[in-house]
């Protein structure tokens, strides 16, 4: 969706800036309460869309890949805001490089952002043509894989249209999954199980269209809408194996499958006033609503047999709904910022088990949170402190059963800047988060021949906490950060496994709690400058969870590095990603192991690229479960060996307006089910 500003000059909103003392660095300003990147001339020249000139700012901390579409900071997603409006990784790849004027990178952010990890947010200044059309093309060549997309925008007056779409092909690509587990009964007695492949097929397609229309008065008013439709078109998972148990049995054919499948329309209005004496009100409202199906199959049998060991269908429709409403206020002085908000999330979802006679069953969400939040200067210090409070409120409609909870989110920052080329920054911050529909949905749902899950209607939203210390520095030619982070979540929503009778059941509990301990470094490093930068993320994480029965703990190394070489048009970039583990209940799971190389041209309003995903190593996504009943390992295994080819096009033309700048955003995501599957 498109940006626009409030005036002719400005590329912000003046009431909303606030005079600091900032540290100056060649490549970064280092702020009270954020980094600010500056994309370089040869930065903007190299790339034809937003995500393109975010890769090449090489922020250290974000690992970002256009060639996946993906953004994400130390394992954790990324909150994207374009001119402070909550934005999707689609709409800054329809972001001009030329109208991007800083990005702003906020690893501690406020109250205003909801419990997000982190914030990027590009701000966007005013383009200088009247309209704008942008295209893309990544096609492998060797899977059917793929990404497609094209966007224009079209101004008259003071209103700003925009249409686009996009389309992410990728269609029985070749996995395998290594999979070994030992039950222990409650007797004491234990049965191992290995999965030997015998090949699959991952399935994940998706379109997506969006249309935006914009008024603005400068200095006064402005009036966004936008409508979206997000379609899955299948996503799907496929294992077979073959499956050697321990007790002698005879071998068993295992097929393994699930996936879901659905749309999703949603509706953005957005209003901003400006008031006298730097004032502000920001009014905005979203709604979505899901229409969708989830699925899965798990069948068991021995080789040659007509019947079969195990044979379970979970089949489940989806018609949920979600709508939001936030205000808030922002009033600005000469040395402090005082920022007041409330919003309230209504959630209706109806759920219709079609593999259980069709029997239907509804619940309700609703949220209300409201903040408060004042930054000072004093001098070389700045000071941020605040406090939130959340209502949560549960309803199972056919039970008539529910709970609600009252939580307070306390936030503080304080920053010292000793010169031009060191601070120290020390944040506490706290979220809630609320339970899933999956997690309370309290159907059984049949996993294997003796493996069920059941959700928990007694769930309480759950606390989380965070401390974090964090020393930035510039040195000639390097700059980044060093820092540790505490975290805890005393009561956090985890899964508990525990034997009924012959069943192993998965259900969900409030937890005895998540402790961990990170040291971080994030260095950038001018290798040559304008030619040659390279940067990364390196942690070392020390966890400890506790549950009703267990305490487990989890040391582990992960991180990301990326170089670039760039000049006369042509860019070659490498990057690699190791994946951070996360201890959440009794397992130990991690994302993609992933390395890439891409080498492109620019020539005018063209880009050529080529590439390949995972030309070193093996791809490996899995989990590990240190349960006493169910101890297992898996590695999902994709052939993701992919070279690729793209080809990139933007035209402008006349005098184009500026986005509507959006300074907030309120979330509205309607909450889908999740079939069982192993």
């Amino acid at each position: 969706m498109s940006v626009v500003a409030q005036t002719e000059s400005a590329d912000s909103i003046p009431a909303q800036e606030l005079k600091e003392i900032v540290i100056q660095a060649p490549k970064v300003i280092r702020k009270a309460d954020m980094d600010v990147y500056h994309p370089s001339k040869s930065a903007v020249e190299h790339s034809q869309n937003g995500l393109q000139l975010l890769n090449n700012l090489m922020i250290p901390t974000l690992t970002v890949s256009d060639a996946l579409g993906t953004i994400q900071a130390a394992g954790q997603s990324v909150q994207v805001r374009i001119n402070g409006r909550e934005s999707s990784i689609e709409q800054v790849r329809t972001l001009l490089p030329e109208t991007i004027k800083r990005v702003e990178w906020i690893d501690n952010p406020g109250l205003r952002y909801g419990g997000a990890n982190y914030v990027l947010n590009f701000i966007v200044s005013n383009p200088t043509v009247g309209g704008s059309f942008m295209a893309q093309a990544r096609p492998a060549l060797n899977q059917a894989w793929g990404f497609y997309m094209a966007d224009a925008k079209f101004n008259t007056g003071r209103s700003q249209w925009e249409v686009g779409g996009n389309f992410k092909l990728t269609n029985k690509i070749k996995t395998h999954r290594d999979y070994t587990e030992t039950f222990t009964y409650s007797d004491g007695t234990t049965l191992t199980r290995d999965e030997t492949s015998r090949g699959g097929t991952m399935d994940n397609s998706f379109a997506n269209a969006w249309a935006s229309y914009s008024y603005i008065k400068p200095d006064t008013t402005v009036f966004m809408a936008e409508f979206g439709l997000f379609h899955k078109l299948t996503d799907k998972f496929l294992y077979n194996g073959l499956l050697s148990l321990s007790d002698g049995s005879d071998d068993i054919l295992l097929t393994d499958s699930h996936g879901d499948k659905g749309g999703t329309p949603s509706l953005s209005l957005y209003w901003q006033q400006n008031l006298a004496h730097k004032q502000m009100l920001i009014v905005n409202f979203n709604s979505s609503f899901y229409f969708g199906r989830s699925y899965s199959d798990y069948i068991e049998q021995l080789p040659g047999a007509a019947s079969y060991l195990t044979d379970i269908h979970t089949n489940i429709k989806d018609r949920n709904q979600a709508y939001a409403i936030e205000a808030d206020y922002i009033k600005n002085w000469r040395n402090g910022r005082f920022t007041a908000g409330a919003s309230y999330t209504a959630n209706r979802n109806r759920s219709q088990y079609e593999s259980l006679g069709g029997d239907i069953f509804h619940q309700r969400q609703d949220k209300i949170y409201i903040f408060a939040e004042y930054f000072h200067r004093f001098g070389k210090w700045t000071a941020t402190a605040g406090m939130g409070v959340q209502y949560t409120d549960f309803l199972f409609k056919e039970t008539n059963q529910g709970t609600h909870t009252w939580n307070p989110r306390p936030q503080a920052t304080i920053t010292y800047s000793l010169n031009q080329n060191h601070n120290f920054r020390l944040n506490f911050t706290s979220w809630q988060s609320t339970p899933s529909l999956a997690e309370t949905n309290i159907v059984p749902q049949q996993l294997d021949g003796f493996q069920w899950r059941v959700g928990n209607r007694n769930l309480k939203t759950a606390n989380s906490y965070m401390l974090t210390f964090r020393y930035g520095f510039n040195l000639p030619r390097v700059s980044g950060s060093f820092g540790v982070r505490a975290f805890t979540s005393p009561n956090a929503i985890t899964p508990l496994l525990q034997w009924e009778g012959d069943k192993l059941i998965t259900t969900y509990e409030n937890s005895r709690g998540l402790q961990n301990l990170s040291f971080f470094l994030a260095p950038q490093i001018e290798v040559i400058p304008n030619w040659l930068m390279a940067s990364g993320y390196i942690q070392f994480r020390m966890e400890r969870m506790r549950g009703t029965g267990y305490t487990h703990h989890s040391n582990a190394w992960s991180g990301n590095a990326n170089i670039q070489l760039m000049h006369w048009g042509f860019v070659l970039s490498g990057q690699y990603v190791r994946a951070q583990r996360d201890l959440w209940g009794e397992k130990i799971s991690w994302g993609e192991n992933l390395n890439i190389i891409d080498f492109s041209y620019n020539w005018k309003s063209w880009q050529f690229s080529a590439g390949v995903i995972m030309p070193f190593g093996k791809y490996d996504q899995g989990s590990k479960s240190l349960s006493k009943w169910n101890r297992n390992e898996q590695h999902m295994r994709l052939d993701m060996r992919m070279p690729y080819i793209s080809v990139s096009y933007n035209l402008q033309w006349g005098r184009q307006k500026r986005g509507a700048q959006k300074l907030m955003e309120v979330d509205a995501n309607a909450d889908r089910s999740t079939a069982g599957g192993r």
